[in-house]
Order: C-alpha cells, then sequence, then structure tokens
C-alpha cells in the first residue's frame, strides 16, 4: 500500500488521539501516507480531511475527545452515502481504512469491507466496553477513573451528612463501567441493565448496614437500568435516610487518558495500521491479556460482551 486513511467515529473516547497517533507513525514508518478523515463517516462522505504528518500527531497523547472530530452519520446508513464515501476514497487514492470507534463505526467498516470488498481494519474506542473480541476498548480505564475521582468526593459528602447518594454512569445497554467503579468505590449496591435487581432489597440491606453502625452509602446506577433521581427518590421514601442523587453524564467521555489508556491506543493503533498495510483486511484488533489479537468483523459485530457474574458477587460480599 502507498496510502491509507484514518478516521475517529461515533462516541468520542480518551486515548483516541493516542490510537490516531499509533496509526500515522507506524504508517510512515513503512513508508506508507495516510490521510486522517474530519468528522468521522461524515468526512469520508464529504471527503474533509487532511494528508497527516509525523508533526500533525506531535503533542497529542495527553489530549482527550479526538483531534479528528467524531460525528454520529445517519446518511452512511444508506446505500447512496457509502458509494459516496468510496467515490472519494478512490479520488484520494486510498487503498485502505483504519476506523476507531464503536459498534457502529466497527459496522460501517463491516459494510465497506463487504459491500465493496474494501481493506479496513477497526480499533475499538469506547468507553462502554462492550464490544466483543478484545479485553479493553480505548477510554473503559479513563473514564472509570473520572467517575471514580468523583465517587470519592461524593463519598467525604455522604460521611459528613449521613446520606445515601445515588451516583448514574453512562451505560445505556450494559453497565461495565457501573460494576467496576462500584467496586473500586466500594458502593454498596451496583444495578445494571444486564441483571434484575429489587430496590426493595437493596433499602433493606441499606437498613441493616444502618443497623450496624454505617451511616452513610453509595449506590451506582448505570444509565440503562434505571434513573437515579427514581431510584434517590425510592430510597428516601422507603428508608426514611437522606438521599440525594447525581448524574455524572458525559464528564465521563473527556479528560486527559491514563496511562493505560495511552499505551493501550497507541498499540492498537500502530497493530491496526501494520495488520491493514500486511494485507489483513476485514477485521479489529484487540488485546486479551498483555497479547495484541485481531478478529473478524463478523465475529466482533455478533458475538455479545457480558458482565463477569464474579463481579457483580463480589460487589455484594462486600457489603457485610
Amino acid at each position: 500500500m502507498n496510502s491509507i486513511g484514518v478516521l475517529t467515529s461515533g462516541g468520542d473516547a480518551p486515548g483516541m488521539n493516542a490510537a490516531v497517533r499509533g496509526v500515522v507513525r507506524a504508517a510512515l514508518g513503512r513508508g506508507v501516507e495516510v490521510f486522517g478523515f474530519r468528522h468521522g463517516w461524515r468526512g469520508v462522505i464529504s471527503g474533509e480531511g487532511v494528508w497527516m504528518e509525523s508533526g500533525t500527531v506531535s503533542g497529542i497523547l495527553d489530549r482527550g475527545g479526538t483531534q479528528l472530530h467524531t460525528a454520529r452519520c445517519p446518511e452512511f446508513r444508506e446505500r447512496v452515502g457509502r458509494e459516496q464515501a468510496m467515490e472519494n476514497v478512490k479520488e484520494l487514492g486510498l487503498e485502505g481504512l483504519v476506523v476507531i470507534g464503536g459498534d457502529g463505526s466497527l459496522t460501517g467498516a463491516r459494510k465497506l469491507y463487504e459491500e465493496f470488498k474494501f481493506p479496513v481494519v477497526g480499533v475499538p474506542g469506547s468507553i462502554d466496553n462492550d464490544i466483543a473480541g478484545t479485553d479493553y476498548s480505548i477510554g473503559f480505564d479513563t473514564a472509570n477513573n473520572t467517575a471514580l475521582d468523583a465517587i470519592d468526593k461524593i463519598r467525604d459528602t455522604a460521611y459528613s451528612h449521613d446520606r445515601v447518594f445515588v451516583i448514574e454512569v453512562m451505560g445505556r445497554a450494559n453497565g461495565f463501567i457501573a460494576v467496576e467503579v462500584a467496586l473500586a468505590s466500594g458502593a454498596e449496591a451496583v444495578l445494571v441493565p444486564e441483571v434484575p435487581f429489587s430496590l426493595i432489597n437493596i433499602c433493606d440491606r441499606l437498613k441493616r448496614q444502618r443497623a450496624k453502625g454505617k451511616r452513610s452509602s453509595i449506590i451506582v446506577v448505570a444509565e440503562g437500568a434505571a434513573r437515579a433521581a427514581d431510584v434517590a427518590d425510592f430510597v428516601s421514601k422507603n428508608t426514611g435516610y437522606e438521599t440525594r442523587y447525581l448524574v455524572l453524564g458525559h464528564m465521563q467521555r473527556g479528560g486527559s487518558p491514563t496511562a493505560f489508556d495511552r499505551v493501550l491506543a497507541l498499540r492498537l493503533g500502530a497493530f491496526a495500521a501494520n495488520r491493514l498495510i500486511s494485507g489483513f483486511h476485514g477485521e479489529m484488533v484487540g488485546v486479551y491479556g498483555d497479547k495484541l489479537v485481531a478478529n473478524p468483523l463478523s465475529y466482533v459485530l455478533s458475538t455479545q460482551r457480558h458482565i463477569d457474574p464474579d463481579r457483580l458477587l463480589l460487589v455484594e460480599a462486600m457489603t457485610v
């Protein structure tokens, strides 16, 4: 290959810039030019972007978000949009694409590969960590640490005022962030979309803990499981305890990526570029343990990741 493209698409995740840096530096090191599309698939359809040099990706390792910008692109879901995208890709002389993003972004990559036989390699970038084929997706660790920092601060207030705090974290369809920060923060309960829960049972647990002398509590809720405001209202009415809630929201997407996410993103970005240039297409790179791996996009997008039940049990075990 002489030239490839790279884009970040869908929801932004801390570490995407590091992944772009990995792609660009690895490709340039092999004499391959890189065109960076702006605003994700929308940029591929419009042809908006820039040829990237080594200096283009200097000083971006510590930056959150994505310097290439991102956007949702419903036009790419239609065949006519993808045909326009392919025209632009060919006009630029690109021979492959590295796509950094979550489920929707990787679905777009798979369509280009299957419909037009165009070489693509995906990189998992999502704070939700719900992508199959990898232990970790870029941004998950940073999102956890951002949420944990907030909960640690809230714990101080909860203790000072003898309050229950309900903290809502991101996770519309899964509870990976919720479970991780619940464990790390010592939360008294966690609610996730994948597992049925009883608010009455949680209230009973809080009462038992109060009887043992515990004066404050934290409940972590994934947004797809329940609204923090509703949970707080229920707990207050059924326990009589002073209860507050906080929705962390999009702050979990921002901030400087952790060392873990920076290194993960660099490794995955460079690995993706090298796989693409070496002739491996229609796959997504990932990591199992400390080993870099690659799986077909067809497998990644047809397989669902599940929360480790032992982690959920550990949350409860730690509340005794």
